[in-house]
């Protein structure tokens, strides 16, 4: 069988779900990787086949998108030139996570393909949204990368094709401590406003991952370092609990390592603001922003006990196999 894989490079969550996942489809035949994004500090452990530009947007250092990066990046033509170099015929299963090209050549060429992600989740109505609807918002994560099929993941089961989080297998067997400090991964602020806040909470050592750093330094009780998968892993497994903003994989890998997790997801980020109304629903804390208020909000937390209990049990290698038993053209 061949196997083509599409995985969305914006953020880190879909390749680190995607390292997981991979070596499970390659005990179905040969697996061709395509990435497109700019935006993924993680990497796949096997060669891509195709790495294309997609269509991104910029974290901004104020808590948003960089709207302006994001239109310079921007390259349609490209994007178009793209869908129609991909030869998906000799393919006898498309899989996707949230990657614009091979869904939109797909789709343009009447190919099926199949949705695995955490995104495609909101084609279920029962899907939690925030009471304030975005019409806008909610038709790009329809039509973003559009699918035939879908097998989605999410905090909680709320329809019968979502299944809850994939956690790595490094995650769900390392072994945990817990030091006393606070892991930090909010890539839409930049260090000087982290530095800032967390530095009033002077009793905490903090840990903050940054986009935006090549090498480690500590300012008082902050220490920042470049992000790195096994330097963040191993953060995670000793730490407290986990500031981090609205994504899903990091709150969901730190919820099942049974820490304490606060979120703040990005502004004008829909999709964040659903996730975290998800997260909330199981008691974890949402702040809107960084702002004046913060170090309240920040000590609320520090000095908060309670533990949330989570049952994301090892699902995924019967995951893959029902998906490639039902929606592959050959088995």
């Amino acid at each position: 069988m061949k196997i083509l894989f599409g995985i969305q490079g914006t953020g880190n969550g879909h390749i680190s779900r995607a390292r997981e996942i991979v070596p499970l489809l390659q005990q179905y035949g040969e697996v061709d990787l395509l990435v497109s994004g700019t935006e993924a500090e993680v990497s796949l452990s096997q060669p891509l086949k195709y790495r294309f530009h997609g269509v991104s947007f910029v974290f901004g250092t104020n808590g948003g998108v960089d709207n302006w990066a994001t239109w310079k990046i921007m390259n349609l033509r490209q994007f178009q030139r793209d869908l129609r170099s991909l030869p998906l015929k000799q393919y006898d299963l498309i899989i996707n996570d949230f990657e614009p090209v091979s869904a939109w050549a797909c789709k343009l060429r009447g190919i099926p393909s199949v949705s695995l992600s955490h995104q495609c989740s909101f084609v279920s109505p029962n899907t939690p949204r925030p009471e304030k609807k975005d019409p806008f918002a909610q038709w790009l994560l329809k039509n973003y990368s559009p699918t035939t099929y879908h097998v989605g993941f999410h905090f909680e089961r709320y329809d019968s094709f979502i299944n809850t989080p994939v956690i790595r297998s490094e995650i769900r067997h390392m072994e945990t401590s817990n030091t006393g400090h606070y892991t930090v991964y909010l890539p839409a602020y930049d260090d000087k406003t982290l530095l800032k806040y967390l530095s009033t909470a002077k009793d905490v050592k903090w840990q903050v991952f940054s986009k935006r750093q090549k090498q480690a330094y500590q300012s008082g009780n902050v220490e920042i370092f470049p992000v790195n998968n096994e330097a963040f892993n191993k953060s995670l497994a000793s730490c407290e609990g986990l500031l981090t903003g609205g994504g899903f994989e990091g709150p969901a890998e730190a919820l099942f390592l049974q820490k304490k997790v606060m979120m703040i997801p990005m502004k004008g980020q829909y999709e964040q603001q659903c996730n975290a109304l998800s997260a909330s629903k199981l008691g974890v804390p949402v702040v809107k922003e960084i702002d004046e208020q913060f170090p309240a909000h920040l000590n609320n937390w520090i000095n908060d006990d309670k533990k949330i209990i989570v049952d994301f049990p090892d699902e995924t290698a019967q995951i893959v196999d029902r998906m490639v038993k039902q929606y592959a053209k050959i088995v």
